[in-house]
Protein backbone atom coordinates (compact mmCIF):
# COMPACT_ATOMS: atom_id res chain seq x y z
CA UNK A 1 0.00 0.00 0.00
CA UNK A 2 2.72 2.31 0.82
CA UNK A 3 4.55 1.70 -2.69
CA UNK A 4 1.20 2.18 -4.35
CA UNK A 5 0.69 5.67 -2.22
CA UNK A 6 4.69 6.78 -2.88
CA UNK A 7 3.96 5.66 -7.18
CA UNK A 8 0.69 7.96 -7.36
CA UNK A 9 3.21 10.80 -5.29
CA UNK A 10 5.78 10.65 -7.72
CA UNK A 11 3.01 10.28 -10.75
CA UNK A 12 1.37 12.99 -9.51
CA UNK A 13 4.71 15.33 -9.61
CA UNK A 14 5.45 14.21 -12.58
CA UNK A 15 1.74 15.27 -14.30
CA UNK A 16 2.33 18.68 -12.11
CA UNK A 17 5.36 19.43 -13.38
CA UNK A 18 4.24 18.57 -17.26
CA UNK A 19 1.26 20.62 -16.56
CA UNK A 20 3.38 23.71 -15.94
CA UNK A 21 5.62 23.12 -19.25
CA UNK A 22 3.36 21.49 -21.90
CA UNK A 23 2.12 24.04 -24.08
CA UNK A 24 -1.21 24.39 -22.90
CA UNK A 25 -2.34 27.96 -25.25
CA UNK A 26 -0.39 29.74 -27.81
CA UNK A 27 1.09 32.70 -27.68
CA UNK A 28 -1.40 35.22 -29.23
CA UNK A 29 -0.24 37.00 -32.92
CA UNK A 30 0.75 40.48 -31.80
CA UNK A 31 2.54 39.14 -28.70
CA UNK A 32 4.78 37.07 -30.65
CA UNK A 33 5.20 39.56 -33.15
CA UNK A 34 6.34 42.26 -30.46
CA UNK A 35 9.09 39.83 -29.43
CA UNK A 36 11.07 40.07 -33.03
CA UNK A 37 11.90 43.52 -32.03
CA UNK A 38 14.20 41.76 -29.52
CA UNK A 39 16.21 40.88 -32.52
CA UNK A 40 18.69 42.68 -33.76
CA UNK A 41 18.73 41.72 -37.22
CA UNK A 42 14.58 41.77 -37.39
CA UNK A 43 15.32 45.78 -35.80
CA UNK A 44 17.82 46.28 -38.48
CA UNK A 45 15.51 45.45 -41.46
CA UNK A 46 13.50 48.47 -40.76
CA UNK A 47 15.43 51.01 -41.89
CA UNK A 48 15.39 54.08 -40.23
CA UNK A 49 12.47 56.75 -42.16
CA UNK A 50 13.46 59.59 -44.15
CA UNK A 51 11.85 62.86 -43.15
CA UNK A 52 8.67 63.42 -44.27
CA UNK A 53 6.19 65.96 -44.21
CA UNK A 54 1.96 65.10 -45.49
CA UNK A 55 0.80 67.65 -47.77
CA UNK A 56 -2.31 66.66 -48.70
CA UNK A 57 -5.78 68.38 -47.27
CA UNK A 58 -8.40 65.74 -47.80
CA UNK A 59 -8.28 64.05 -44.55
CA UNK A 60 -9.01 64.92 -41.24
CA UNK A 61 -7.87 63.98 -37.50
CA UNK A 62 -10.81 62.52 -35.64
CA UNK A 63 -11.40 60.88 -32.10
CA UNK A 64 -13.26 57.99 -31.83
CA UNK A 65 -14.70 56.38 -27.95
CA UNK A 66 -13.27 52.71 -27.24
CA UNK A 67 -14.76 50.69 -24.36
CA UNK A 68 -11.99 51.04 -21.79
CA UNK A 69 -12.84 54.71 -21.65
CA UNK A 70 -10.05 56.07 -23.19
CA UNK A 71 -10.33 57.65 -26.47
CA UNK A 72 -8.62 56.40 -29.47
CA UNK A 73 -7.13 58.75 -32.27
CA UNK A 74 -6.97 58.02 -36.32
CA UNK A 75 -6.22 60.08 -39.65
CA UNK A 76 -9.86 60.12 -42.10
CA UNK A 77 -10.51 60.21 -45.55
CA UNK A 78 -14.25 60.39 -45.50
CA UNK A 79 -15.87 59.23 -48.98
CA UNK A 80 -16.87 61.83 -50.79
CA UNK A 81 -20.93 60.83 -50.65
CA UNK A 82 -22.16 59.00 -47.33
CA UNK A 83 -21.12 55.37 -47.72
CA UNK A 84 -21.06 52.30 -45.24
CA UNK A 85 -17.82 51.50 -46.83
CA UNK A 86 -14.72 51.62 -44.46
CA UNK A 87 -11.03 50.50 -45.01
CA UNK A 88 -9.07 50.27 -41.66
CA UNK A 89 -5.33 50.90 -42.06
CA UNK A 90 -3.23 50.05 -39.49
CA UNK A 91 0.24 51.82 -39.78
CA UNK A 92 4.28 49.83 -39.37
CA UNK A 93 5.84 49.71 -36.02
CA UNK A 94 6.56 53.30 -36.52
CA UNK A 95 3.06 54.61 -35.27
CA UNK A 96 0.74 56.81 -37.46
CA UNK A 97 2.98 58.75 -39.02
CA UNK A 98 2.75 61.26 -42.58
CA UNK A 99 4.12 58.49 -44.51
CA UNK A 100 1.00 56.43 -43.12
CA UNK A 101 -1.27 59.07 -43.85
CA UNK A 102 0.40 59.55 -47.66
CA UNK A 103 -0.32 56.13 -48.40
CA UNK A 104 -4.00 55.92 -47.08
CA UNK A 105 -4.56 58.97 -49.07
CA UNK A 106 -3.68 56.59 -52.25
CA UNK A 107 -5.84 54.06 -50.83
CA UNK A 108 -8.52 56.54 -51.04
CA UNK A 109 -8.06 57.87 -54.34
CA UNK A 110 -7.72 54.47 -56.01
CA UNK A 111 -11.05 53.13 -54.59
CA UNK A 112 -12.47 56.21 -56.33
CA UNK A 113 -13.20 58.45 -52.99
CA UNK A 114 -16.31 55.90 -52.68
CA UNK A 115 -14.98 54.25 -49.33
CA UNK A 116 -14.07 55.75 -45.87
CA UNK A 117 -10.43 54.96 -45.43
CA UNK A 118 -9.55 55.28 -41.66
CA UNK A 119 -5.80 55.22 -40.74
CA UNK A 120 -5.95 54.47 -37.05
CA UNK A 121 -3.36 55.24 -34.15
CA UNK A 122 -2.54 52.32 -32.26
CA UNK A 123 -0.14 54.26 -29.84
CA UNK A 124 -1.99 57.19 -28.79
CA UNK A 125 -0.63 59.68 -30.88
CA UNK A 126 3.18 58.70 -30.36
CA UNK A 127 5.11 58.24 -33.38
CA UNK A 128 8.36 57.05 -33.48
CA UNK A 129 11.26 58.18 -35.55
CA UNK A 130 13.86 55.35 -35.18
CA UNK A 131 13.67 51.45 -35.20
CA UNK A 132 14.49 51.66 -31.48
CA UNK A 133 12.17 53.60 -30.48
CA UNK A 134 9.88 51.93 -32.66
CA UNK A 135 10.54 48.38 -30.96
CA UNK A 136 9.99 49.43 -27.40
CA UNK A 137 7.12 51.21 -28.27
CA UNK A 138 5.10 48.71 -29.94
CA UNK A 139 6.40 45.97 -27.06
CA UNK A 140 5.30 48.72 -24.99
CA UNK A 141 1.28 49.10 -25.61
CA UNK A 142 -0.69 46.74 -23.48
CA UNK A 143 -2.88 44.12 -25.75
CA UNK A 144 -6.19 44.75 -23.74
CA UNK A 145 -5.48 48.81 -25.28
CA UNK A 146 -4.72 48.03 -28.82
CA UNK A 147 -8.24 45.34 -28.74
CA UNK A 148 -9.97 48.41 -27.04
CA UNK A 149 -8.59 50.63 -30.01
CA UNK A 150 -9.54 48.06 -32.52
CA UNK A 151 -13.10 47.69 -31.09
CA UNK A 152 -13.73 51.37 -30.74
CA UNK A 153 -12.88 51.58 -34.21
CA UNK A 154 -14.87 49.21 -35.46
CA UNK A 155 -18.20 50.86 -33.17
CA UNK A 156 -16.98 54.21 -34.88
CA UNK A 157 -17.80 53.05 -38.30
CA UNK A 158 -21.17 51.86 -37.00
CA UNK A 159 -22.91 48.36 -37.24
CA UNK A 160 -23.98 49.11 -40.94
CA UNK A 161 -20.86 49.48 -42.15
CA UNK A 162 -18.98 46.98 -44.28
CA UNK A 163 -15.27 46.69 -43.22
CA UNK A 164 -12.25 46.03 -44.89
CA UNK A 165 -8.58 46.15 -42.93
CA UNK A 166 -4.80 46.76 -44.14
CA UNK A 167 -1.77 46.91 -42.94
CA UNK A 168 2.09 46.64 -43.00
CA UNK A 169 4.41 44.71 -40.61
CA UNK A 170 3.29 45.06 -36.97
CA UNK A 171 -0.07 46.58 -38.86
CA UNK A 172 -0.37 43.53 -40.98
CA UNK A 173 -0.96 41.48 -37.71
CA UNK A 174 -3.27 43.46 -36.32
CA UNK A 175 -5.20 43.89 -39.26
CA UNK A 176 -6.22 40.02 -38.95
CA UNK A 177 -6.91 40.45 -35.46
CA UNK A 178 -9.08 43.48 -36.51
CA UNK A 179 -10.96 41.45 -38.92
CA UNK A 180 -11.48 38.83 -36.43
CA UNK A 181 -13.25 41.79 -33.71
CA UNK A 182 -15.17 43.16 -36.67
CA UNK A 183 -17.03 39.89 -37.22
CA UNK A 184 -19.81 39.80 -39.67
CA UNK A 185 -19.01 43.27 -40.76
CA UNK A 186 -15.53 42.12 -42.38
CA UNK A 187 -15.78 42.00 -45.89
CA UNK A 188 -11.80 41.42 -46.21
CA UNK A 189 -8.33 41.78 -45.13
CA UNK A 190 -4.57 42.88 -46.53
CA UNK A 191 -1.57 41.52 -44.27
CA UNK A 192 1.71 42.55 -45.64
CA UNK A 193 4.02 40.16 -43.88
CA UNK A 194 2.51 40.51 -40.61
CA UNK A 195 2.46 37.49 -38.23
CA UNK A 196 -0.48 35.16 -38.46
CA UNK A 197 -3.21 33.84 -36.10
CA UNK A 198 -2.28 30.49 -35.34
CA UNK A 199 -4.88 29.74 -33.51
CA UNK A 200 -7.51 27.13 -35.82
CA UNK A 201 -10.41 27.34 -34.01
CA UNK A 202 -9.96 31.56 -34.08
CA UNK A 203 -9.57 31.42 -37.46
CA UNK A 204 -12.70 29.71 -38.26
CA UNK A 205 -14.47 32.56 -36.78
CA UNK A 206 -12.95 34.45 -39.73
CA UNK A 207 -15.51 36.49 -42.12
CA UNK A 208 -14.31 37.27 -45.53
CA UNK A 209 -11.22 36.07 -47.29
CA UNK A 210 -7.52 37.16 -46.66
CA UNK A 211 -4.69 38.00 -49.18
CA UNK A 212 -1.11 38.35 -47.98
CA UNK A 213 1.76 39.75 -49.00
CA UNK A 214 4.81 38.19 -47.52
CA UNK A 215 8.77 38.36 -48.35
CA UNK A 216 10.56 34.91 -48.97
CA UNK A 217 14.11 36.65 -47.08
CA UNK A 218 11.93 37.80 -44.42
CA UNK A 219 13.53 36.49 -41.21
CA UNK A 220 10.90 37.38 -38.38
CA UNK A 221 7.72 36.14 -40.41
CA UNK A 222 9.32 33.43 -42.31
CA UNK A 223 8.33 31.15 -45.45
CA UNK A 224 7.61 28.43 -42.93
CA UNK A 225 5.26 31.02 -41.01
CA UNK A 226 4.00 31.46 -44.16
CA UNK A 227 2.95 27.72 -45.10
CA UNK A 228 2.03 27.09 -41.60
CA UNK A 229 -0.63 30.09 -41.94
CA UNK A 230 -1.81 28.26 -45.36
CA UNK A 231 -2.52 25.22 -43.84
CA UNK A 232 -4.28 26.23 -40.92
CA UNK A 233 -6.72 28.63 -42.73
CA UNK A 234 -7.27 25.38 -45.25
CA UNK A 235 -8.15 23.88 -41.84
CA UNK A 236 -10.38 26.52 -40.68
CA UNK A 237 -12.29 26.60 -44.03
CA UNK A 238 -11.14 30.19 -45.29
CA UNK A 239 -10.30 32.05 -48.39
CA UNK A 240 -6.75 32.74 -48.39
CA UNK A 241 -4.43 34.30 -51.35
CA UNK A 242 -0.80 34.31 -50.75
CA UNK A 243 1.91 36.28 -53.11
CA UNK A 244 5.49 35.38 -52.45
CA UNK A 245 8.11 37.98 -52.88
CA UNK A 246 11.80 37.58 -53.38
CA UNK A 247 12.38 40.52 -51.13
CA UNK A 248 13.37 41.66 -47.65
CA UNK A 249 11.04 42.12 -44.71
CA UNK A 250 9.34 46.01 -45.13
CA UNK A 251 9.63 45.57 -48.69
CA UNK A 252 6.52 47.61 -49.13
CA UNK A 253 6.26 50.12 -45.78
CA UNK A 254 5.40 53.48 -46.46
CA UNK A 255 8.11 54.81 -44.21
CA UNK A 256 10.83 52.40 -45.72
CA UNK A 257 13.53 54.53 -47.81
CA UNK A 258 15.12 51.49 -49.35
CA UNK A 259 11.76 50.12 -50.12
CA UNK A 260 11.42 47.37 -52.90
CA UNK A 261 9.51 49.38 -55.52
CA UNK A 262 9.11 46.20 -58.07
CA UNK A 263 7.56 43.86 -55.37
CA UNK A 264 5.75 46.90 -54.15
CA UNK A 265 4.53 47.88 -57.16
CA UNK A 266 2.96 44.36 -58.09
CA UNK A 267 1.88 43.38 -54.75
CA UNK A 268 -0.59 47.08 -54.97
CA UNK A 269 -1.67 45.42 -58.16
CA UNK A 270 -3.32 42.62 -56.27
CA UNK A 271 -4.39 44.67 -53.24
CA UNK A 272 -6.75 46.88 -55.70
CA UNK A 273 -8.39 44.88 -56.96
CA UNK A 274 -9.04 42.95 -53.94
CA UNK A 275 -10.20 45.67 -52.43
CA UNK A 276 -12.41 46.78 -55.13
CA UNK A 277 -14.29 43.60 -55.39
CA UNK A 278 -14.85 43.11 -51.16
CA UNK A 279 -16.49 46.69 -51.86
CA UNK A 280 -18.69 45.70 -54.15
Amino acid sequence: MKKLSLLLLILGCAFGVYAQTAPCCHTDAITEFAGLANREDFRMAHKDPLPYTYQGTAGTNVTFKTPDGTAAHGFLFKAQKPSNKYLFVFHEWYGLNDYVKKESEKLYNDLGGTVNVLAVDLYDQKVATNNEEASKMMQSVPRERLKAVMEGARDYAGKPAHIATLGWCFGGGVALQSALINGNQNVGCVMFYGMPEKDVETLKKLHGPVLGLFANKDKGITPQIVDQFEKDMKKAGKTLTVKRYDAEHAFANPSNPIYNSEATKDAYSHVLPFLKTQFK
